[in-house]
């Protein structure tokens, strides 16, 4: 038998092997530490699993309104009026998880895993309490919260079974999202996309079965939507909670950290309210702009409303990608290396804006069939291509603004980025938009401009912070 080739041996594996080994550490979740060794290898064990469980939570989104929109106009209203006024839990969720993932993935770079799940306990308190109380207002005010959207009487006796069932599940959603965020910020993002996939595998299978009546279950139209999201959801949360006491890779939570610590809760608080401010910030701002878009009927408010669940599909992994660079920093900072959070925020810049140019040439490029596939209503058809494409224009800086805002929030600095939404959105955007649809009198469309406009200032400012570099000394 001949004797082995030393060379052949000794030579490096492949590109292609090299890549898939990659794609197979990311998705499996092998312990790493990210504070140490490349940091492109540390972007992409982070960001594949953040740009999954991001693209799934963003088919929640997609499936409901790909069902829903085969019961006509007023159904899909009354899911993306529904949808306007939930943006405000979900400024609540992701403002918490902000907070809950700054102070993990800071606890977790010093080394101080126990601290860390003590924060983990207290986010679950903070997320169930806000959960309550939301869940308690959909159950009872349904039809009143779609009648002071703007709702149409038709609009309201379809949809208001909608509005109470994804209301009053709400703590499915804010666990959902804290719990990933405390995955997320411990390093253990594999964790988090997974529950993600068990959620959307239920959820995709139940709606049409709910909404339509098929075989043994109850035809509830647009109630089922609802009724199926918050069945998804909740078994996504369990597994969640099962992984939090088994124990990821990182973190693992017991009992015992589950007792009230107000130290820490107040901290938690307190970088959380910032996350929380600039949130409702950001998202009562597109209750504005569907308040504004109500007043030109039901058709606008579909197009509107597919249009925009078709961008966040896209916007979804991409903030993924702006996740990683949070727990990035926020790990980094945690082992003191400032210079090595900063490096990783550029590199997940760079990919970033390069995702979104190429989403927005598909989405300029193909906007009428990408509608089509939703709707065959033309006037809804036109609303939302003229929406989707005008919002591609942005692209490019949502990527940019996006990663630089969660650099500053991975660091702590929630605050920042509450200021640059308060003042790109409120005190631009929305008089914009306002302007634009009645003053200049062009409609939906006016509306529909303020939006590239005004995420295009909110980046080039959240980038001049990140520069200033002020978030390194932030403490937490």
């Amino acid at each position: 038998m001949a004797a082995p080739d030393p060379s052949r041996e000794d030579a490096a594996p492949s590109l292609p092997v090299r890549a898939w080994r990659l794609w197979r550490r990311a998705l499996s979740g092998d312990t790493e530490d990210f504070t140490t060794g490349p940091i492109g290898t540390a972007v992409f064990l982070l960001s594949v699993p953040m740009v999954l469980e991001m693209a799934l939570e963003s088919v929640f989104a997609v499936t409901d309104i790909f069902f829903v929109a085969r019961l006509g106009a007023d159904a899909v209203a009354a899911v993306g009026l529904t949808e306007a006024v939930i943006t405000l839990l979900y400024a609540v969720a992701i403002g918490l998880s902000m907070g809950t993932t700054a102070m993990v993935a800071r606890r977790i770079g010093e080394k101080k895993p126990g601290q860390a799940a003590a924060v983990a306990g207290q986010a679950l308190w903070v997320g169930f309490l806000t959960s309550v109380i939301v869940g308690l207002a959909g159950w009872f005010f349904a039809a009143d919260i779609l009648r002071l959207m703007g709702a149409s009487e038709a609009v309201i006796e379809t949809g208001s079974g909608y509005t109470l069932w994804l209301l009053g599940g709400s703590l499915t959603i804010t666990w959902l999202f804290v719990i990933n965020a405390i995955f997320r910020g411990a390093g253990d993002a594999a964790i988090a996309m997974r529950s993600l996939w068990l959620a959307n595998a239920i959820n995709i299978v139940l709606d049409p079965l709910l909404i339509f009546g098929i075989g043994p279950f109850p035809e509830m139209g647009v109630t089922g939507a609802a009724v199926a999201t918050t069945i998804g959801r909740g078994c996504g949360v369990a597994y969640q909670l099962w992984m939090l006491a088994k124990g990821g890779r990182h973190l693992r939570m017991g009992l015992a950290h589950l007792a009230l610590a107000w130290p820490v809760m107040g901290r938690l608080l307190r970088v959380s309210a910032g996350g929380v401010l600039q949130f409702i910030i950001g998202t009562s701002s597109w209750l504005f702009l569907a308040r504004i878009i109500a007043e030109y009927g039901s058709a606008a408010v579909a197009g509107y409303t597919i249009a925009i669940r078709v961008i966040i599909f896209t916007i979804m992994p991409a903030w993924g990608m702006s996740n990683a660079a949070a727990t990035l920093v926020g790990q980094n900072l945690g082992a003191g290396r400032p210079d090595r959070a900063e490096r990783s925020t550029w590199i997940c810049i760079r990919y970033n804006v390069a995702f979104m140019i190429g989403v927005a040439v598909l989405f300029l490029a193909f906007a009428p069939a990408i509608l089509g596939v939703f709707s065959d209503d033309p006037a809804v058809v036109d609303y939302g291509v003229a929406c989707l494409r005008i919002l591609s224009y942005g692209y490019a800086f949502y990527g940019l603004g996006m990663v630089a805002m969660q650099a500053l929030n991975g660091a702590g600095d929630t605050y920042t980025p509450s200021w640059i939404n308060f003042f790109c959105f409120w005190m631009f955007q929305i008089p914009l938009a306002w302007w634009l649809a009645g003053g200049a009198g062009l409609g939906p469309t006016g509306a529909f401009i303020a939006i590239p406009l005004a995420e295009t200032a909110l980046a080039l400012a959240a980038l001049w912070a990140f520069m200033r570099g002020g978030w390194k000394k932030q403490i937490v």
